[in-house]
């Protein structure tokens, strides 16, 4: 019985390479930051919830970027200080 080839890893490899790559590429600075792409409402509403929750005067809390994407969408990094001392 022979045993069954491995199969190839060229697409995780590059998945890894691409990742790491990104990650690589984001700043150190200690902010904490997610990114989102919703309907202009709902990207309205996380704005609100992450300002309500996080304070823009204790945590630094500000929208990085932006961009207007098809169809009324958009994508937002919105980034914060952990904690707020």
């Amino acid at each position: 019985m022979r045993t069954p080839t491995r199969p190839p890893l060229d697409g995780l490899k590059k998945r890894l390479d691409e990742s790491r790559a990104a990650r690589a590429r984001m700043p150190r600075d200690g902010f904490l930051r997610e990114t989102y792409v919703l309907p202009r409402s709902d990207a309205r509403a996380k704005a609100k919830e992450w300002f309500d929750r996080w304070p823009k005067q204790a945590y630094w809390t500000s929208i990085e970027s932006w961009f207007e994407r098809p169809g009324d969408v958009i994508e937002f990094t919105i980034r914060r200080l952990p904690t707020s001392d």
